[in-house]
């Protein structure tokens, strides 16, 4: 299925009106969308043949399209079958959190494979021609933990510094990781430093869902903290800081470093808006907007798409 965007529908999602900030933490309310509301650990493009995707954890890389970023369609999966080393980290064949982004002519799909509550797990890409559903090719793995590594290969994100190409990572298990990548395959470059960029004080170091933002001169870098998957029980948070470098050290607003539990609290949950996390972030039309789920009290805690642009007035991220 492919998708097109009238000039008038592209400006749509940009147009938006911001809601009022929620009085009890000055937290604003996802804009408002229709159609295939229910998404988990959202990752969003806008596509360049026009429109929007959204992939998810759930089904075999769930997928979303919409033509205007405010109604949504439920667009099947990524895959039509989960690639068979997948079973090596699960018995279901499970896919997390995936990642999109393009580069030199392709769009490339990052994905975690792994079980609850093990860092057994690897990271693995795909790419595609079109960014659509059913037209991804696998390429295996890009990059996996075991059991006496201190650090988790899952929630991937990637991200560019002068030419360069970096994937950060992590959930729990002292927190957040990233490592060096060949541009060429997409992997991670032999022999890789694991650099350390963010982490808790307190077992089990409850951070995860990482996602890396350049914007002027500095690196962002956007965390869940706490705990996800218990519907209208959960507590995600998302969490920012930002470094000179795209390898750290990472710092928020006040000096404290994320590798010593520092962090600018972003977005919250509020109201029905509950346990905000599984963040990413994409740029459209030279507009920022933050995508994340949230569980909804009013709905059983069912995991909803959420949506709010990004301002950069003081020099810090501010969803609006």
């Amino acid at each position: 299925m492919r998708t097109t965007l009238t000039a008038a529908a592209a400006a749509t999602l940009i147009a938006l009106t911001p809601h009022a900030a929620q009085a009890a933490g000055s937290y604003p309310d996802p804009r408002p969308i229709t159609g295939q509301e229910i998404i988990h650990d959202p990752t969003v493009i806008r596509l360049k043949s026009g429109g929007y995707a959204a992939y998810s954890t759930g089904g075999v890389i769930g997928a979303r399209l919409s033509t205007d970023g405010s109604h949504w369609s439920d667009a099947g999966n990524a895959f039509a079958e989960p690639p068979a080393w997948w079973y090596e980290y699960n018995d279901t064949g499970d896919p997390w959190a995936p990642d999109i982004s393009y580069r030199d002519g392709t769009y490339w799909l990052y994905y975690a494979v792994s079980s609850w509550g093990t860092n057994h797990s690897a990271i693995g890409v795909a790419t595609s021609r079109t960014g659509l559903p059913g037209t991804w090719t696998d390429h295996g793995k890009v990059f996996t933990s075991e059991r006496a590594d201190p650090w988790n290969a899952i929630d991937p994100a990637v991200v560019t510094s002068q030419g360069r190409l970096w994937m950060t990572f992590g959930s729990y298990w002292t927190g957040i990781r990233m490592v060096e990548l060949d541009p060429e395959t997409g992997k991670a470059l032999p022999n890789a430093t694991v650099h350390h960029l963010a982490t808790r004080p307190d077992a089990p170091y409850a951070v995860e869902g990482p996602y890396i933002v350049k914007h002027g001169r500095y690196y962002y870098l956007f965390a869940s903290y706490d705990a996800c998957c218990s519907g209208a029980d959960s507590t995600y948070k998302i969490k920012v800081g930002r470094s000179t470098s795209v390898t750290g050290p990472y710092t928020d607003s006040k000096g404290k470093p994320l590798l010593e539990g520092g962090g600018d609290l972003l977005l919250a949950g509020h109201g029905r808006y509950v346990g905000t996390g599984g963040e990413s972030v994409f740029r459209d039309r030279g507009q920022d907007w933050l995508a994340y789920h949230y569980y909804d009290a009013d709905d059983n805690g069912t995991p909803k798409l959420g949506l709010n642009r990004l301002s950069w007035k003081t020099g810090w991220p501010e969803p609006t």
